[in-house]
């Protein structure tokens, strides 16, 4: 069946050139693969050796979660079914995989999807990386939490201010960080969840110029 043969091929180009961890979280300060990295890398293989891959969705969950300030979050579980197509002759092989994600507007089920796609490309074609993707070299706290919030918030709350900056509503922005409705009332917990909005901004020089030039009185 040329599908395998075809697998294989697309396997033995992404050993030579694997996709490098090129991304960084700035608040843990680790390196990851952004789903534009694989399909930058993938695209021409998979063109080269006439392999399709194709997703199916089998079962879609969406849940409605409410952040801190009150608004509504939206977290999606896809389950997918990728058909590995050879163009030759037709032949298939087929991965099924989860993608989750959330998000507070329209994009939380493209965010799964993608997820998905990108651990179903991992898994299929065994794309090296930099560094140590072994699961027993770390552990990981299960909680999930920064401060009193949990991440998925805060990165809304980041992802609210860079909306407000880029329209021109810097003074909705500079509230939005100085609000105690923002965050969490502990002074401690405040505190952490601000240095780890404060590393999401990091790229927003200006944003982040007006917060400090704009600090409430006895702040």
């Amino acid at each position: 069946m040329s599908v395998y043969k075809a697998i294989n091929k697309v396997q033995a180009d992404l050993a030579k050139v694997g996709i490098g961890k090129d991304s960084t979280n700035s608040y843990d300060n680790y390196k990851f693969r952004g789903i534009d990295a694989v399909y930058n890398v993938l695209s021409p293989l998979l063109a080269k050796h006439g392999l399709c891959v194709l997703p199916r969705v089998l079962n879609r969950i969406c849940e409605e979660r409410q952040s801190n300030k009150g608004g509504a979050l939206f977290y999606v579980t896809v389950e997918v079914e990728f058909d590995f197509v050879s163009a030759d002759d037709g032949s298939k092989h087929t991965v099924k995989t989860f993608g989750e994600a959330m998000d507070r507007g329209d994009k939380a089920t493209n965010k799964a999807m993608s997820a998905a796609y990108k651990y179903a490309a991992f898994q299929a074609f065994a794309i090296p990386t930099e560094g140590d993707n072994d699961a027993d070299s770390s552990t990981h706290e299960v909680a999930g939490k920064i401060g009193g919030m949990y991440q998925e918030e805060l990165d809304n709350v980041a992802d609210y201010m860079v909306e407000c900056h880029q329209s021109g509503k810097d003074l909705d922005a500079i509230k939005a960080w100085y609000s105690d409705g923002t965050f969490s009332v502990d002074a401690g917990d405040k505190q952490e969840e601000q240095k780890y909005v404060w590393g999401a901004l990091k790229e927003y020089s200006k944003l982040r110029s007006a917060i400090r030039a704009n600090k409430p009185e006895g702040y």
